[in-house]
């Protein structure tokens, strides 16, 4: 199994200060982006790479891609960071086998069908059902934007 170091729920995946600052927190050298849309679209793979420093490897897989993966032996030193833009991705991995004990929610936007959650963070009531029964299986949720903050525990709000 691979060695996740941080699980995290971001709409905008990479972006310069947020990821900049995990990167920095934690010795992470390979983002996994787990998106079934994204995994088609080699453009995007493309930009994605480049808006990375250098040795931080970027992977973009499908949902049943990342299973896959992170079931592979892991590398000597290889940290992941794994990026999904909405919880039922990271249930789908959680349900194939992929340990989490830990999930951060970062930026979750508004849009027809959400309200609001916490801060920038709103969730439709299939995210925050989504989100709840990764609790009941012992999934930690919190709210953090950069890893400076503190972490606001999200079960209560669910």
């Amino acid at each position: 199994m691979k060695n996740i170091l941080v699980a995290r729920i971001d709409d905008r995946l990479i972006h310069g200060q947020v990821m900049t600052a995990w990167v920095k927190s934690y010795p992470i050298n390979h983002i996994l982006i787990v998106d079934d849309e994204l995994a088609k679209n080699q453009f995007m793979l493309n930009i994605y790479k480049a808006a990375m420093p250098a040795g931080i490897k970027v992977s973009i897989t499908s949902k049943a891609g990342g299973v896959e993966l992170l079931k592979q032996d892991p590398l000597p030193g290889e940290n992941y960071l794994i990026l999904a833009k909405v919880p039922e991705v990271f249930a789908y991995l959680l349900d194939n086998g992929i340990p989490l004990t830990k999930l951060v929610v970062g930026g979750i936007g508004a849009k027809p069908g959400r309200k609001a959650l916490i801060r920038n963070v709103s969730a439709s009531d299939e995210e925050r059902a989504c989100l709840k029964a990764m609790e009941e299986k012992g999934v930690h949720t919190v709210y953090q934007m950069v890893p400076a903050d503190k972490e606001i525990p999200l079960a209560g709000s669910l």
